[in-house]
């Protein structure tokens, strides 16, 4: 199995923790059902894309240049970077 590749789609602007919610600025496509490596200074896990959400409305793709709402399993920190896994 080679090396994973990873490719940068955005970055956190916001986390909500009581809702476990990071708010996304996306520079590329993210699609429910994406496997996403989210890292920071202190940040890193993965996850597959449960839900996302536009203006509190799911949907289940979303486009560079859009603000997301993101179900996340661990804190995350403003500055993280979102990779999808390829």
């Amino acid at each position: 199995m080679g090396e994973r590749k990873l490719k940068i789609i955005g970055k956190i602007t916001h986390y909500y923790p009581k809702i476990s919610v990071a708010i996304v600025e996306l520079n590329d496509e993210i699609f429910v059902g994406d496997r996403i490596l989210i890292k920071g200074t202190t940040t890193n896990f993965e996850q597959v894309v449960e839900s996302i959400q536009i203006e509190k409305r799911n949907v289940d793709k979303a486009s560079a240049g859009q603000k997301i709402g993101l179900k996340v399993k661990d804190r995350v920190r403003e500055k993280d970077i979102v990779y999808k896994v390829l």
